[in-house]
């Protein structure tokens, strides 16, 4: 009977775990420090006397007559109605990135299948559109939108977002059909499937951890804007982003940090969770190397 060989602890495996620890809690602190400040008054939370403040919250008590609060969150969501700038961020959200989707689905398994070589210059000049600066090609909408009189609404928003990110969408899923080999295809249509038939029922559940990898992209890119949003939008049809930036308030508007702070953690909390159920497929998508057949 074979005995296991203990496993021996090296200082290089202790160093690593250190390491590895202190890099948690250093990425880590800065949101869970928000989250907990959320709950404190702005005296607490930016105590230039004792910075204890924020642990101990005295101001907090005094204030509040609890060591917690939630003005701040009541004062963002219900005073200043963050649920709305939510709601649009949700349907800008949603429209970038099943149009992006589905424009790029489609647009990658034509280039890839493509043997022509416009293909590759297609691919080129979407990376030239991707690697220039968001501010560049709203400057270029700006002008049509005011003469239209459609500026300030979310379709013009979704149109610009769309813009913006179907060069990353059409390069990153185009690399993941690539790795799909044709004969999965030419199977299929030789059992009697059409082109599309073939793209829906065979390629696409083949590929669609990367699908997923490059639609939580794709959120991320519209859920996170602030330059187009802020330019495009309307103070009534502001995004959560450009709605936490006016809670600081400007050298002529007094604002609340408490509120933006509050409005953060809120922000945030979401995409924690989105990560934590999507992370398999995500990892799963951008390891995606060749498909056995």
């Amino acid at each position: 009977m074979a005995i296991k060989a203990e496993k021996r602890i090296t200082p290089f495996k202790v160093i690593s775990v250190g390491f590895v620890i202190l890099w948690l809690v250093i990425a880590a602190f800065p949101f869970l420090w928000t989250a907990w400040g959320s709950f404190k008054v702005q005296g607490d939370f930016f105590s230039k006397a004792d910075w204890t403040n924020a642990i101990t919250g005295a101001l907090t008590i005094a204030e509040t007559g609890s060591a917690f609060t939630a003005n701040g969150y009541e004062g963002a969501w219900i005073q200043e109605e963050f649920w709305r700038s939510v709601i649009n961020t949700c349907i800008v959200v949603f429209f970038t990135v099943t149009i992006s989707l589905t424009f790029g689905t489609l647009g990658g398994y034509a280039l890839a299948r493509s043997g022509y070589k416009y293909a590759f210059w297609i691919l080129m000049a979407a990376l030239v559109f991707r690697a220039m600066p968001h501010i560049t090609l709203v400057s270029g909408y700006l002008l049509p939108f005011f003469e239209w009189n459609i500026w300030g609404i979310l379709p013009t928003t979704i149109i610009v977002l769309v813009a913006i990110n179907q060069p990353f969408t059409l390069w990153m899923l185009h690399s993941f059909f690539l790795n799909i080999p044709k004969d999965m295809d030419e199977s299929a249509m030789v059992d009697g499937c059409t082109r599309f038939q073939a793209f829906r029922y065979v390629i696409i559940p083949v590929m669609w951890p990367g699908v997923i990898t490059t639609g939580l992209f794709s959120f991320l890119l519209a859920y996170n804007d602030f330059t187009v949003t802020r330019m495009l939008l309307s103070q009534e049809n502001e995004t959560i982003i450009p709605k936490i930036a006016s809670f600081l308030g400007s050298t002529q508007v007094q604002g609340n940090v408490m509120f933006a702070v509050a409005a953060v953690v809120s922000a945030t909390v979401p995409l924690l969770f989105l990560v934590m159920f999507f992370q398999r497929q995500i990892v799963s998508g951008l390891t995606a190397g060749a498909v056995k057949g």
